[in-house]
């Protein structure tokens, strides 16, 4: 039986999560998103602590850091790294999203590593900011279409292509870049490299200016003749059938990551919203009928409903990733649904607060820009809905697309 209250043990992480997102995140949240690129400095310390957090307790701390599955044999149920930092990055996405993906060794780049990384690869690497490198010009959420090409020359791998939409890209210590060992293999060929910020063949290419997320920095890069080590490669180096299936199996891990962003969000702005109509004095009443209750009630209650059962779908993937189930279909409903619930739930509540929610002087506004990021990356509403249908159906990518 799968319990989706939040866990005893994992009260005060989220307690000290919240702590965060009050004390640091909203006092400093509209100042960086005016002040697009600039870096915030607030966050050292806080990383630094972080840090501390997650190496001092076995069950994680309140960042958005890699998470590893891991095995039980004795057949209960396990609460574990997974599970703890969906609910350290949902108070701290109630907060602030742009500023939680701006926390130096935070990063989703990190996730990956830790999800697929060797032993070896862990000790030279950890505690460094990793980004995560997928998307380009002409391969967006197809990820089997890229282009990037990796070619081995004696010890190291030759780089080159170019990726766009890299979050904090600028600012990370490691970039993990995907790349093809062989394109005519296709999609088994896929194969994910880390790439230090540093290196010569990794050039800045421009940083986007956007709609939402403003505080974190999201960078476009050019990978020219960037030659990295045979040690720098994630996973098997060899080209089998299921390679590909073994690099997206980090989704696994990462989308329940991104869903719990949106749940944070859209928590926020669920939140705001109810204060506003009591101020306005129209009371939501969860006793009654929506039918029965003011208009604007009735909408809220509706909102509310979905954004309850994006925060199971999150909790559950999160779960079962703890487990070591198969949570590839979970992790796509809890994504798709946030993703959405999240524009939805933002929109509504500015709809719902008219001019208090349209101006700059509540964070409604700057939620519904955030809200739409989170619907697109780590794979879009429409992929993930077309993941879904596949495994439900038991079709093949080639068989519907």
């Amino acid at each position: 039986m799968i319990n989706l209250e939040i866990p005893k043990k994992f009260k005060p992480l989220a307690s000290q999560a919240n702590q965060v997102a009050t004390e640091v995140f909203r006092p400093i949240s509209r100042k960086y998103d005016a002040e697009e690129h600039a870096y915030p400095k607030e966050l050292d310390m806080l990383a630094s602590l972080i840090d501390g957090m997650n190496e001092g307790s076995d069950i994680g701390g309140a960042g958005a850091a890699g998470v590893r599955r891991e095995k039980s044999d004795d057949g209960e149920n396990r609460n574990g790294s997974n599970l703890s930092t969906v609910l350290g990055i949902i108070e701290l996405c109630w907060g602030d999203v742009g500023l939680l993906l701006s926390m130096p060794r935070q990063g989703l780049g990190n996730s990956a590593i830790a999800s697929v990384a060797t032993k070896q690869q862990l000790e030279r690497y950890g505690g460094k900011w990793a980004a995560m490198a997928i998307t380009e010009p002409e391969a967006g959420s197809d990820s089997a279409a890229i282009r990037t090409t990796a070619d081995l020359d004696g010890e190291e791998y030759v780089l080159n292509g170019e990726k766009i939409f890299v979050t904090s890209g600028d600012r990370a210590d490691l970039i993990v870049v995907w790349a093809t060992l062989d394109r005519s293999k296709g999609r088994a060929a896929i194969k994910s490299f880390i790439v230090e910020r540093d290196n010569p063949g990794l050039k800045l290419d421009r940083l986007e200016h956007k709609l939402g997320i403003r505080a974190s920095d999201t960078a476009n890069f050019i990978l020219q003749d960037c030659r990295v080590p045979k040690e720098a490669l994630l996973g098997d180096p060899d080209v089998q059938e299921k390679g590909f299936a073994g690099v997206m199996e980090t989704f696994d891990n990462t989308r329940p990551l991104v869903a719990a962003m949106a749940v944070g969000v859209a928590r926020a702005a669920l939140e705001e919203t109810r204060k506003q109509l009591k101020t306005a004095g129209v009371e939501v009443d969860y006793d009654a009928p929506a039918l029965s209750q003011h208009a604007a009630a009735a909408r809220f209650l509706e909102m509310e409903a979905d954004y309850e059962a994006a925060w199971l779908l999150t909790l559950q993937a999160a779960w079962m990733a703890d487990n070591s189930k198969p949570n590839s279909l979970q992790a796509s409903m809890a994504k798709a649904k946030a993703g959405r619930t999240c524009v939805d739930v933002a929109l509504g509540c500015v709809e719902l607060c008219g001019a208090v929610g349209y101006g700059e002087n509540e964070l409604l506004e700057k939620w519904a820009r955030d809200a739409k990021i989170l619907d697109l990356f780590e794979g879009t509403q429409q992929i993930q809905l077309l993941i879904v249908a596949r495994q439900l159906l038991g079709k093949s990518s080639s068989e519907l697309h």
